[in-house]
C-alpha cells in the first residue's frame, strides 16, 4: 500500500546510508521505533555524501532546506523499510525532531522542517500526523544543514 502510494507520487527511496558513527540507525523496543538523526545524505554527491551543506538562510535558502529536511526523510524511510521489512507495518508517527544548522538569529527552522512534515502526511497521511520540535544548531554533523531523528509506531 506505502509503496503504491510511493509510486503514484514518483518517488524512490534512496539506498539507506550507512552509520556516520558508532551507533545502530534504527533501535526497536516493544512497539516503538527509534531512528537516529538522518543527515540529507544522496550518493554520489562527494565523499560525505551530503547533499546540502551549509548553515540555512546564509549558505543555502530556506527551499532548499526544505529539500535537505524531504531528503531526510526519504533516508529514514529507507532505514524503516530495512528495520520492519515493509513501510506498512508503520501504525503511525509519534515524533520527529528537526535540528537545523543556522546562524543565531534564523528564526524559521519551522518551514525548513515542514519539508519532512509534509512528506510523511504526503505518503502516509493521518497516520502521517506527529509532534514536532524544529530547533536552530550552529552546527551539525559534516556540514548537514539539517539532521532529523524519527519516533514511529509499528504494529
Amino acid at each position: 500500500m506505502i509503496n503504491e502510494k510511493l509510486e503514484s507520487l514518483k518517488i524512490n527511496l534512496p539506498q539507506a546510508p550507512r552509520s556516520a558513527g558508532l551507533y545502530v540507525p534504527v533501535m526497536i523496543t516493544g512497539n516503538l521505533v527509534f531512528l537516529s538523526g538522518q543527515l540529507p545524505i544522496a550518493h554520489g554527491v562527494d565523499s560525505s555524501g551530503v547533499r546540502f551543506k551549509g548553515k540555512v538562510g546564509k549558505d543555502i535558502s530556506i527551499e532548499d532546506g526544505r529539500l535537505a529536511a524531504r531528503l531526510c526523510t526519504l533516508n529514514a524511510l529507507s532505514q524503516l523499510e530495512i528495520a520492519l521489512g515493509s513501510l506498512d507495518k508503520i501504525n503511525k508517527f509519534i515524533k520527529i525532531s528537526g535540528f537545523v544548522n543556522c546562524e543565531a538569529s534564523f528564526t524559521e527552522q519551522s518551514k525548513v522542517i515542514d519539508g519532512a512534515s509534509d512528506l510523511i502526511l504526503q505518503i502516509f497521511e493521518e497516520r502521517g500526523r506527529h509532534s514536532r520540535v524544529a530547533l536552530g544548531m550552529n552546527s551539525l554533523p559534516l556540514d548537514g544543514a539539517v539532521e532529523i531523528d524519527y519516533i514511529v509506531e509499528k504494529e
